[in-house]
């Protein structure tokens, strides 16, 4: 087997590698800090961890098992593979020792992350001698093997969803567990944002409340990916005070981390060497030499294709093809665990997997991470980059860019990853249609009361749901009078109450998901290219009125993308301030507001763009009705001098305004937890509100997530990295990796785009 150091050294002095290169950064090996066992952990529990090698805690790990035995709220932040899950198995198996009628509750975001826990979780158990029942709850358990698990489970380990659907609504099922829940264990925080947070903190409302009912007050133990804000993210959440750990005491091997940048085959328009050659051929300087090797891959679809070239590649080198493999959903789970088993016993040198192996599940010790793409966030990318150097030896992470222009600007400016500046994860639990969803469902579960609060104004919220006659009061409590099931029509990653149904029919008419009514006339109007697990469907019918659309699979090189207008009408502008010009103006260059905003959209045509070349090679025409929507928007409009001086410099202001749009777009998610997609982007050059050249940032969520409320306080960040984005791109008149292509934004879209930015800066 080669050594990682000589392979990295050769890599040095190849051209082929050296010249992509735009950053290598290398991280000293740290040893580890240990700390002294807390009081409450058992001698026969101690004695089990030592069988396993686990002589001393690291020095966070005891910090979390203390003040969780002291009764605090813990959120524990630390790298992959630093030991997080004993931060919260050791308080709890430390409770039932001593308390046997004792309860617990985890809540893990995927099943595949469910089932590895539970089974750490018997072993420990089993090692202890303690006869605890420990289940999983979720959508594949036996309706027999259900009655067991609500009357004699100690600990339930379950997702957002089934919490959602099948245990809240069904609380007088579940009483022994209500009663007698200690602890709420909520792991990989940092997934809970946006939408789907906003959904969570209700859902956890909803807990406290029948909890309460109950007689219990549960403490909760949380555990999360670095972010900038992991302390009020849980807060948020969970409604209640929390202590943070976050001093990782966990050694750390030498780890060496490369930005790659694959060469331009078309420098027009911004198209690289493809993002899956350049990361097959990195994986092979690793996988013939005996280096176990991890790759993700964005999707479904360029998981299998990497995989194939990896096999093939091995065969050509008479190497044998069988040590890769890949990994994903849609595998059966015995198949993924025989992957996982394999991986940790050396059966496989090579591991292709989508984002599924990022979460905390045991997959032994790797020595090199090849990323093919940007996996979206900072926090993402340590969190698959930490897959390797699980040992205290030298690993590597290779992150491979594609033409996508987050992942352009990511390798072109490394201080923005390698800052102390995180993503934060933002959450808006007060969204009034994600509220209302989960006063629906609370009022199912349990009467309100009169005086009782569930977020702002909630009787005046539920006097509204008594005049759509799904709640009545009687004398100080309002009670559910429908015959409907709440919880089963409210998705948790939607904040429309309808979503639409994607009927699947190539596959008896299956159902294939499901898409938020203000996203469907983009994705799913017919003749669109909807993408699912990286497949192609096409929509042969859209049932507006049914909210019901119909696909087929199909081969295509395209994807659809819709063309909107929008109008934009601001309702209440919340803050207003200045932004004094530092350059060319002696007066105000431009404004820049919060507030509420109404958002009229309607999707008249849609564009056909080839895969990685971004062709436009069609159009086609949609007759959709015109939605409404009320959100929270950020915007900057420019003043009539600044006007007036881009007027004389014969500046293209329109496309100035769309190019810089784009580029402020592409850049958001450096600094908020979020997709490209949940804020979106309205350039006006005369705007009825002001009258000024005006863009407009609004969150693509009816009553917003707080995205466009984040912009409006790090809006100075935001155009600095929107600059650097922009002067560092290759292109000379703009293109899809920086401000969008030129026949969007005009032949001087770029050179526009920059002389506004002066005005901001």
């Amino acid at each position: 087997m080669a050594d990682v150091g000589e392979i990295l050294s050769d890599l040095r002095n190849n051209p082929e590698f050296r010249n992509g290169i735009t950053f290598w950064h290398t991280i000293e090996p740290r040893p580890p800090v240990y700390s002294d066992w807390p009081e409450g952990v058992s001698e026969e529990l101690r004695a089990v961890l030592r069988k396993r090698g686990i002589q001393n805690l690291y020095s966070h790990q005891s910090e979390a098992v203390r003040l969780a035995q002291n009764g605090r709220n813990v959120i524990v932040v630390t790298p992959t593979a630093s030991g997080k899950t004993l931060c919260y198995n050791l308080p709890v198996l430390a409770h039932l020792q001593r308390h046997p009628d004792a309860r617990a509750l985890y809540l893990f975001p995927t099943k595949a992350l469910s089932q590895d826990q539970m089974l750490e979780l018997h072993d420990l158990a089993g090692e202890l001698g303690q006869p605890l029942k420990i289940y999983t709850f979720d959508g594949d358990t036996p309706a027999s093997a259900r009655r067991t698990i609500r009357s004699s489970g100690h600990i339930v380990v379950t997702n957002p969803d089934m919490l959602h659907t099948g245990i809240l609504p069904q609380h007088t099922q579940w009483v022994r567990l209500f009663e007698n829940l200690k602890y709420v264990v909520i792991d990989e925080l940092h997934h809970y944002r946006g939408v789907f947070g906003s959904h969570m903190a209700n859902l956890l409302r909803r807990l406290h409340r029948i909890c309460k009912f109950y007689g219990a007050h549960p403490q909760f133990v949380c555990c999360s990916a670095t972010i900038a804000n992991p302390k009020e993210l849980a807060e948020q959440l969970v409604g209640r005070p929390f202590d943070l750990v976050d001093n990782n005491g966990a050694p750390q091997g030498g780890k060496h981390v490369i930005f790659y940048n694959p060469p331009v085959v078309n420098e027009e328009l911004g198209i690289r060497r493809s993002v899956v050659n350049e990361a097959a051929r990195w994986a092979m300087q690793f996988i013939p030499k005996g280096i176990q090797t991890i790759v993700f891959g964005r999707s479904r679809l360029r998981v299998e294709i990497l995989t194939t070239y990896l096999k093939r590649a091995m065969e050509r080198m008479k190497k044998d093809p069988t040590r890769i493999t890949g990994y994903r959903g849609g595998y059966l789970p015995l198949g993924r665990r025989e992957i996982e088993e394999g991986t940790r016993s050396g059966k496989y040198l090579g591991i292709v997997s989508t984002n599924a192996l990022e979460l905390g599940i045991d997959i032994g010790q790797l020595q090199a991470a090849v990323l093919a793409g940007y996996p979206g966030t900072i926090s993402s990318t340590w969190q698959q980059g930490g897959r390797a150097g699980r040992r205290q030896d030298t690993s590597l992470i290779v992150l491979v860019a594609s033409s996508a222009p987050l992942d352009q600007f990511i390798v072109n400016n490394p201080r923005y990853f390698f800052g102390t500046n995180m993503e934060s994860g933002l959450i808006n639990p007060d969204n009034v249609a994600i509220l209302i969803s989960h006063l629906k469902c609370g009022a199912f579960e349990l009467p309100f009361d009169n005086d009782e609060s569930f977020g702002p104004d909630s009787q005046g919220l539920l006097r509204y749901l008594e005049e759509e006659q799904v709640v009545r009061q009687t004398g100080n409590r309002w009670y559910w009078s429908s015959e409907t099931y709440p919880a089963e029509e409210i998705s948790l990653r939607s904040a429309a109450a309808e979503n639409f149904v994607i009927i699947n029919l190539s596959d008896d008419n299956r159902v294939l998901g499901e898409v938020d009514f203000f996203s469907a006339p983009m994705l799913i109007h017919e003749q669109a290219i909807y993408l699912h697990l990286s497949q192609p469907y096409v929509i042969e019918k859209l049932d507006w009125e049914g909210r019901t659309a119909y696909a087929r699979e199909v081969d295509v090189d395209y994807y659809t993308d819709a063309v909107a207008k929008t109008d934009i009408k601001v309702l209440t502008p919340d803050r207003e301030e200045e932004i004094p010009s530092e350059k060319s103006l002696p007066h105000v260059a431009a404004y820049r507001h919060f507030g509420d905003v109404e958002v009229s959209t309607l999707v008249p045509k849609y564009k056909k763009i080839r895969f990685e070349t971004h062709e436009n090679v069609g159009f086609g025409d949609i007759h959709l009705p015109q939605q409404d929507m009320h959100t929270e928007s950020y915007w900057v409009d420019f003043s009539e001098g600044v006007v007036e001086a881009l007027r004389q410099e014969g500046v293209d202001l329109g496309g100035g305004l769309r190019a810089l749009g784009t580029a402020l777009v592409n850049v958001v998610p450096i600094f908020v937890l979020c997709d490209p997609r949940d804020i979106r982007c309205s350039p006006m050059v005369r705007a009825p509100f002001s009258d000024l050249p005006t863009i407009y940032l609004y969150d693509a969520y009816p009553g917003g997530i707080g995205i466009a409320q984040r912009i409006f306080e790090i809006d100075k960040e935001l155009f600095r990295s929107a600059a650097d984005a922009i002067t560092k791109c290759i292109c000379k008149t703009g293109c899809p990796s920086c401000v969008g292509p030129p026949l969007e934004v005009g032949d001087r879209g770029k050179q526009s785009a920059e002389r506004l930015l002066e005005y901001l800066l």
